[in-house]
């Protein structure tokens, strides 16, 4: 039987540069950069984030599509707030496997809400993947929540 889930895993991760997202950490994906609009998340691809073709997960690939969209997003505003995804479309282009890249950018938005792209370079430097989205801005999360 499964023990019961530990309740302050639930907790909104507190904003800024230092946020913490279990499911991130569990992935072992790491931000390497992210600065003016512009993030990079890193992955090593790993035996038990692949499918049963031996290619990476089409979630994991598209979790860290997002995760670099959304360091993006708030790389654009300095950390001060939160981002949620609000719309996501991606583009699996080819397997995936070895180290992954992903690129997020801004292109646009304003108060409430911001427009991004990413991309998903594999060790070779071939582009894997591709992905838009729209994120909705949020008030940061409570530290002591």
């Amino acid at each position: 039987m499964n023990a019961p889930m530990d309740n302050t895993l639930l907790a909104r991760p507190v904003a800024g540069r230092a946020r913490h997202v279990p499911f991130m950490a569990l992935l072992d994906a790491q931000c390497t950069s992210a600065d003016d609009g512009v993030a990079t998340v890193e992955l090593a691809l790993r035996p038990e984030l692949c499918n049963n073709h031996g290619s990476g997960h089409g979630g994991v690939v598209m979790s860290l599509l997002d995760s670099a969209m959304a360091h993006a997003a708030l790389s654009r505003i300095a950390y001060a707030r939160e981002v949620v995804t609000i719309d996501m479309h991606i583009g699996f282009m080819r397997p995936v496997s070895g180290h992954l890249v992903a690129t997020g950018r801004t292109t646009g938005g304003g108060k409430s809400v911001c427009f991004c792209e990413a991309e998903i370079v594999d060790g070779t430097g071939v582009v894997v993947a591709k992905a838009m989205g729209t994120f909705r801005y949020r008030a940061p999360a409570d530290a002591s929540a």
